[in-house]
């Protein structure tokens, strides 16, 4: 088993065992409608005839929804009185909502036929402590209760210990990128074919096939045909042997003996496609990424006039320094044309994008407590994406390894339910 085989091993088996810790362990989420603090824990939450929440003093009861068919959420509240609805105009009512990160929303109600509409927009996630004020004939009645969905306790080191990573959330640069294929060739302008001065027969062979030389290392001796003395054929450049056409006792001709090939630098071809040519141009940046995911950066530095009869694209050159010997001319890649580039105000990893229910998500954490944030989302590149919304600049959020807080969250079967 090589290296790079056992590595991957380790790192499913790693995974495999932090995924079962996570369904076995107890989960830490509660659901998204928690129990309300009169109630003991595990009591089955009253629902009301609109399937709402049902809170009741005496005689007197609220039904909480959060209505989001075709409009954003907003609360709608159903008021009773000994069990009969009773007119949205007499009650007054205030829902506060205390979430994760110090934010208190408050919402005013104004009377529809039927129910009471909040003011505001229930913004996502619907994770929050409610706080409830209604007041009935000049009596006040207050109710409070958890209401978490995608929210999770995790000690920090266990986080550490499975490889949680954060960062905060902040101005990126937006590299919109055009992927292109292509191959590595070698510079023309540093290949040489060496070939015998005089006619003559082939007397030693002093390197062979793969071997790296230097200008003027002896490759061969000539036996020549007039004055029947040896004469050496030396190497006119530096570079590594890729051809190599003589044989020990042959008469040599006009063919190549060697095809020497210096390859400290190297080619990039890039297949550029006719709907894509007006995009590209020569001095744009592209980050050149082998198979093996080998990165590198480079310019566009010729575009050719001309179009390869087989694919129909256009030749788009990269000049790469190639002294570790990373590229092999005939290599396929990958490149990646900036196109142009975007300041925006917010960004995060693609690395720490979960979906959650309908929605693209990242995982805030707030010291041992990590809970959904839902994005909109704009521009992105290779490795950034835009938020539009759903996220505060510098909140701290999961860049690596996010899927185990969502795993750890989702084996409490938590609900969305209103």
């Amino acid at each position: 088993m090589n290296k790079n085989t056992a590595y991957t091993l380790a790192i499913v088996v790693i995974s495999a065992v932090v995924v079962a810790w996570l369904l076995l362990t107890p989960s830490h989420t509660d659901d998204h409608f928690g129990d309300a603090r009169h109630s003991g824990e595990g009591t089955e939450v009253p629902k009301g005839p609109m399937g709402g929440r049902l809170l009741q003093e005496d005689d007197f009861a609220v039904e909480i929804t959060i209505f989001e068919k075709g409009v954003p959420p907003e609360f709608h509240v159903y008021c009773y009185l000994d069990g009969k609805a009773l007119p949205p105009k007499d009650v007054d009512l205030v829902i506060k909502l205390s979430r994760l990160d110090g934010q208190i929303d408050r919402i005013n109600f104004q009377p529809q036929p039927g129910y009471l509409r909040g003011n505001g927009v229930v913004t996502e996630p619907h994770s929050f402590d409610v706080s409830i004020n209604a007041t009935y004939q000049g009596k006040s009645y207050e109710w409070q209760y958890d209401n978490y969905e995608g929210r999770v306790q995790i000690a920090n080191n266990i986080a550490n210990e499975i490889g949680i990573e954060t960062e905060k959330a902040g101005p990126r640069n937006i590299k919109e990128t055009l992927n292109l294929m292509g191959r590595v060739q070698a510079d023309p302008n540093r290949l040489s074919h060496v070939r015998a001065r005089f006619p003559g027969v082939i007397k030693k062979i002093r390197k062979e096939l793969g071997d790296y030389i230097r200008r003027g290392d002896v490759l061969a001796e000539i036996q020549s045909n007039e004055s029947l003395q040896n004469y050496a054929i030396k190497a006119p450049i530096s570079g590594v042997i890729v051809r190599r056409d003589a044989q020990l006792g042959e008469a040599t001709g006009n063919a190549a003996l060697f095809t020497i090939a210096d390859l400290s630098n190297v080619w990039v071809e890039l297949d550029v496609f006719d709907k894509d040519l007006d995009r590209v141009r020569t001095g744009q940046s592209v980050v050149i990424e082998t198979l093996g995911g080998d990165l590198t950066e480079g310019k566009i530095d010729w575009l050719s006039p001309m179009v390869a009869h087989a694919s129909q694209s256009v030749q788009a050159r990269v000049v790469l320094s190639n002294s570790d010997n990373r590229f092999r001319p005939g290599q396929y890649i990958r490149g990646r044309v900036i196109i142009a580039e975007h300041s925006v105000p917010l960004a995060v990893r693609k690395s720490g994008i979960q979906g959650f229910r309908d929605f693209k998500v990242v995982f805030a954490r707030f010291d041992n407590t990590y809970e959904v944030r839902m994005l909109e989302l704009g521009r992105n590149d290779h490795d950034w994406i835009e938020v539009l919304g759903g996220l505060k600049p510098g909140v701290e959020y999961v860049t690596n390894n996010s899927y185990l807080i969502k795993a750890d969250i989702e084996k409490s079967g938590a609900s969305h339910d209103h």
